[in-house]
């Protein structure tokens, strides 16, 4: 059992910064921080399985291929890896994901 506080996790050195919070053969957890008015650009991964992306803080919208939704914190974007995904942050925007195998 482990306990892991995501408030160490609230840097905004860079336009992203990525902070690897957990990896195990069955799931990967990743902290990333997105200054206001940067772009985690819209990619998807030729394999199977599922992830999550869940806002912790700020807003913005989740990206897909050709769709834009609303995304501020608590929301939960949850989809197939191979799926097309981004966000794109109107505010300083902190962000966790999930990946389920890990890649």
């Amino acid at each position: 059992m482990k306990v892991y506080s995501l408030e160490e996790n609230k840097r905004f050195e860079r336009e992203l910064t990525k902070i690897l919070v957990h990896d195990s053969p069955y799931f990967r957890i990743i902290n990333f921080n997105l200054k206001a008015g940067a772009t985690f650009p819209v990619h998807s991964h030729d394999v199977e399985g599922e992830l999550s992306i869940l806002i912790l803080e700020g807003e913005g919208e989740f990206l897909g291929d050709g769709v834009s939704l609303p995304a501020k914190a608590g929301d939960i974007l949850i989809c197939q890896i191979r799926e097309p995904h981004g966000l794109r942050a109107k505010t300083d925007m902190r962000f966790l994901v999930t990946i389920a195998p890990p890649l």
